[in-house]
């Protein structure tokens, strides 16, 4: 019996026209929708976050960042957007379901978001993951809670300092990916057998016990979309975006 096509599992999908799967207020609307119609099935015990065909998601929508730059409204939009993506970010750490992050191609910015607040996360060998915001002036300041409490704080710190990819094996050996292989479904339908024998409590249960040891804070959220908000207000960020908003233009091009 393939139990990733019976209730058990439910799958949803990043993936956007464009390919480049950008996080968006619709996209962030999406996601909140899948888990609540997750969490009304009892049948569900498995969530999975997909991409497309080589790339899970590219974070931000650079294009409307940088349009709402030009139009004034950056820092107030970007707060609102960045609210709204902690907000889901937190509810992964939350749900009574097992989240897990079907990785296949390239994870960047709020993508690693994803990855991070997801309970397992299944990569092919030819993921990379990287936190590309410092070139732009930016923060991966909504990302950087989740990641830091998966990975610790050292390595998360390194990966936003760096701006460098990491590999898929690299990730693995970090704790960002729990399982590597040519085909991540592989694991899926490997988890889902034993999901299935537990019930949501039981999983409720041990999110909530987890957050106890490794806790997400109202305050937490309150200095992340401040520092967002901050942040995309900066002349050097706001010209960064609307130059590649408007040209096509990144900032080491200038």
């Amino acid at each position: 019996m393939d139990l990733t096509a019976s209730g058990l599992v439910r799958r949803v999908s990043l993936e956007t026209p464009d390919g480049r799967n950008a996080i968006d207020d619709g996209l962030i609307d999406r996601l909140s929708r899948a888990l609540d119609d997750a969490t009304a099935d009892p049948d569900c015990r498995v969530v999975v976050v997909e991409g497309s065909d080589g790339v899970f998601s590219t974070g931000m929508d650079l294009v409307h960042a940088g349009g709402e730059t030009t139009s004034g409204r950056g820092g107030d939009d970007a707060a609102g957007t960045g609210g709204a993506f902690f907000d889901l970010l937190d509810r992964f750490t939350t749900v009574p379901l097992v989240v897990v992050s079907a990785v296949d191609g390239t994870v960047a910015g709020g993508g690693v978001g994803v990855v991070a607040a997801s309970d397992l996360v299944f990569a092919s060998e030819r993921s990379t993951f990287a936190l590309p915001e410092a070139l732009w002036g930016l923060l991966p300041c909504c990302v950087l809670p989740f990641l830091a409490r998966r990975v610790g704080f050292q390595r998360a710190y390194a990966m936003t300092l760096t701006t460098q990819p990491v590999d898929a094996a690299a990730a693995q050996a970090a704790g960002l990916a729990d399982d590597v292989r040519a085909d991540p479904a592989i694991a899926v339908r490997q988890l889902a057998f034993r999901a299935g024998k537990l019930g949501t409590d039981t999983i409720g249960s041990l999110k909530s016990y987890a957050r106890t040891l490794h806790p997400i804070t109202p305050g937490t959220r309150d200095a992340a979309v401040t520092e967002l908000g901050r942040l995309m207000d900066l002349p050097t960020v706001r010209g960064n975006l609307a130059a590649f908003a408007e040209h096509g233009r990144f900032p080491w091009q200038t």
